[in-house]
């Protein structure tokens, strides 16, 4: 079997290449050029073939689709920054539409047979209109972000239904490890907390403290993306554990494992000048670690709650998260904080 996977460097990308390849796969990794120049903030697993391929451009998608002839597709590259796609929705939408696009195109013209697994995401549910949400939840994005992943479901959605392809979308709540990239708000209060631990006090900078998200491991989540190819008919899934956490739980449970005591300062409704101000006042303190809300790291529409009913991919291929949100916490911390000691 081959496998190719979009945005295989990345997280899950990462994840998802050492579970494939532990079953025997041929695995290909589709990466930028740009991203091949730059190896700092990238994970290569040993054993996967890597291409270069831009996805946003037809032909190159269609020159690695052939150089592969793939029989399963993983298609997980995406412009993934939330708080990015209000600073630039432009290439947002370049990015996680035009991609998707592009791959549903080669695999319609050129590889019927092959099966195509899209990467959704929670935030397509954005302000929900039912909680917990099911497959069956209206979608009502609060951000570029969330507005391409929905219209990624649909076009996948469209082409199953229209040329009878092997297309579907999994729905995935939020899931970290230690992989995940610094710009992610989970792995921001770990590595910060680290720092801390090492001696470095330099306040973390949050925004809304209050919001509600599902969290589970990543390694779990990519077994249910290869889990929904193996299904004898394509159709769509809900993938989370069915817990909520605030990111104020989240801070708690890492600061707790790593021993280190802090103070939360909420600079939420001053202006950004002001906030900046009191940072570096509050900065000449060296003997207090600073949790700061910042104005600037609230979103413009904010996503309160976020929780997924998976009894769907439960009951009809098994599936379940075997890490839960404590041992997840715990991973990443200790990660991180081998890292700064020198230990990693």
């Amino acid at each position: 079997m081959r496998a190719l996977i979009t945005g295989v460097t990345g997280q899950d990308g990462s994840y998802l290449a050492e579970l494939l390849l532990g079953k025997g796969y041929e695995v290909y990794g589709l990466e930028r050029r740009v991203a091949l120049e730059d190896q700092s903030s990238r994970r290569h697993v040993k054993g996967t073939r890597i291409i270069p391929c831009d996805i946003t451009n037809y032909s190159s998608v269609i020159s690695a689709f052939d150089h592969v002839s793939p029989d399963e597709v993983y298609h997980l590259a995406a412009q993934s920054d939330v708080a990015y796609s209000f600073r630039d929705p432009f290439q947002t939408m370049d990015i996680n539409i035009k991609g998707v696009l592009n791959i549903l195109e080669a695999i319609r013209n050129h590889h019927p047979n092959t099966k195509l697994y899209f990467a959704g995401s929670s935030e397509m549910f954005g302000d929900v209109l039912d909680s917990p949400q099911t497959e069956k939840t209206p979608f009502n994005p609060r951000s570029p972000y969330g507005v391409s992943k929905v219209s990624g479901f649909f076009f996948t959605k469209n082409y199953r239904e229209s040329y009878n392809l092997f297309a579907c979308s999994g729905m995935l709540f939020n899931h970290e490890s230690p992989r995940r990239g610094k710009e992610f708000v989970t792995r921001k209060i770990t590595s910060a907390v680290a720092e801390m631990k090492a001696g470095i006090n330099k306040p973390l900078l949050l925004g809304n403290l209050d919001a509600k998200r599902d969290w589970g491991f990543s390694g779990d989540y990519v077994e249910a993306m290869w889990m929904m190819l193996q299904n004898d008919k394509p159709t769509d899934y809900v993938v989370g554990t069915g817990e909520t956490h605030t990111v104020r739980e989240f801070v708690k449970e890492a600061f707790n494992i790593a021993g280190v005591d802090y103070e939360i300062v909420n600079l939420h409704s001053l202006s950004a000048e002001e906030a900046d101000k009191e940072i570096e006042r509050l900065s000449q303190n060296k003997d207090k670690h600073y949790i700061i809300q910042h104005p600037e790291l609230y979103r413009p529409a904010e996503v309160d709650l976020l929780l997924a009913d998976s009894s769907k991919i439960k009951r009809e291929l098994g599936w379940e998260p075997k890490i839960k949100f404590e041992a997840l916490v715990r991973m990443m911390v200790e990660s991180d904080i081998a890292v700064s000691s020198g230990k990693k």
